[in-house]
């Protein structure tokens, strides 16, 4: 329920969610009297930090399936893959590995990272995707030889949500002893992630997209096999030396809190959004028949559906539902002008991207808000096509 009835119905959990309140509560104690910086081992502070951090880590490694140590603290999402992709591929050219390989339709910070590899000298590939998001299993295998030293694939599209066949991914990717990355922002605390199946070598998690606080994340660093990357910068050594720098104890608490929260509810929450979702859908194209919705049909994000309004602006759509908080795609690229990139690797012409919505329930989404939603779009949208 929105905690202002002035503000509009939030409808965008796939560009951030709010920090649940048992979230800031439990961060709350270290901002002021447990203050101590988490590697100052000479004293109680330090100590009582240090073992806040330590049990927040454990608790997001139980939510993936990881050991505590198998997790480095970052800043976010962008970081971790960032430290995952430029940290693999430079340790693993020593080994003769001078591939990276990809998917056309990744977020932008895992785009940048290969290209920016391949300034380096790196041969990058970026592989097109099927027309529902997936991966084009057949070209990947084609694509991934003994020269590859990294494979990403995202875990769950933050834009079309389809969610990619990971398990089927690793055994392409293992075969040819490479390692496969996945950016699971947008699937952790969602969907069920187990890093041991699939066996996956890299993670990247985001604490704002699962009701934690922003500016925290973390990567999982498989320990066995041994998987071992070049830190991004230099420093103190810590977070096993591949991420120096002192740690936020609020943030790293609110991080655990709230993958422990996702994992008590995960299996209900599942259950309530792929509910609702179905709700949203049915109303929308019962009264807007010639709609598109995009990404996979059925392996997707419970709470997440991109729509294509033929014949309207999305932008103009956005303006005309002001009581509704939505948005074009990813808010990483909410200032280009460009039709979204991932819609185009899809196989959607410029109009067609340029018409489409990205819906994203949560956590504090009704089925009333669904109700309104459906119906204020529908007349929007309906309005805008007959003055087309």
């Amino acid at each position: 329920m929105r905690n202002d009835a002035s503000l509009p119905i939030y409808l965008d959990f796939q560009a951030t969610a709010p920090c649940d309140p048992a979230v800031v509560e439990a961060m709350l104690p270290y901002f002021t009297g447990r203050f101590g910086n988490p590697h100052s081992v000479e004293h109680a502070f330090g100590w009582q930090a240090e073992e806040a951090v330590e049990e927040a880590r454990a608790a997001l490694a139980a939510l993936i399936g990881a050991e505590a140590r198998e997790i480095v603290f970052t800043s976010g999402a962008t970081e971790a893959n960032n430290l995952a992709i430029k940290g693999a591929a430079r340790f693993r050219r020593r080994q003769g590995r001078t591939k990276v390989v990809t998917l056309a339709s990744e977020h932008k910070c895992v785009l940048e990272s290969v290209r920016s590899l391949a300034e380096e000298g790196f041969e990058a590939v970026f592989l097109p995707v099927r027309p529902d998001g997936s991966a084009d299993l057949e070209r990947l295998a084609g694509a991934v030889d003994e020269t590859t030293a990294l494979v990403s694939v995202m875990a769950a599209n933050n834009e079309i949500g389809t969610l990619q066949p990971l398990a089927e991914i690793a055994g392409i990717v293992h075969a040819q002893g490479a390692w496969l990355h996945s950016d699971a922002a947008q699937a952790a605390g969602k969907v069920t992630l187990n890093v041991r199946d699939p066996d996956l070598d890299l993670v990247s998690i985001s604490g704002h997209k699962m009701y934690g606080p922003k500016g925290i994340g973390a990567l999982f660093v498989r320990r066995r096999p041994r998987v071992r990357l070049e830190p991004l910068f230099s420093g103190g050594g810590q977070e096993r030396g591949l991420r120096s720098g002192t740690l936020a104890p609020p943030l790293c608490v609110g991080l655990g809190k709230a993958a422990a929260l996702c994992g008590q509810v995960l299996e209900e929450e599942t259950a309530r959004l792929w509910g609702l979702q179905r709700r949203l859908r049915g109303a929308l194209r019962a009264g807007l028949p010639a709609l598109r919705f995009n990404g996979h049909p059925q392996r997707r994000l419970p709470g997440n559906l991109n729509v294509t309004f033929p014949g309207v602006d999305a932008q103009a759509l956005l303006r005309a539902v002001p009581q509704l908080a939505l948005s074009t795609g990813s808010a990483c690229s909410s200032a280009s002008v460009e039709p979204s990139y991932v819609l185009r690797a899809i196989g959607l012409d410029e109009a067609a991207a340029r018409a489409s919505v990205r819906i994203g329930l949560g956590r504090t989404t009704t089925q009333d808000d669904v109700d309104r939603a459906a119906a204020l779009l529908i007349a929007a949208a309906s309005a805008l096509q007959a003055a087309a």
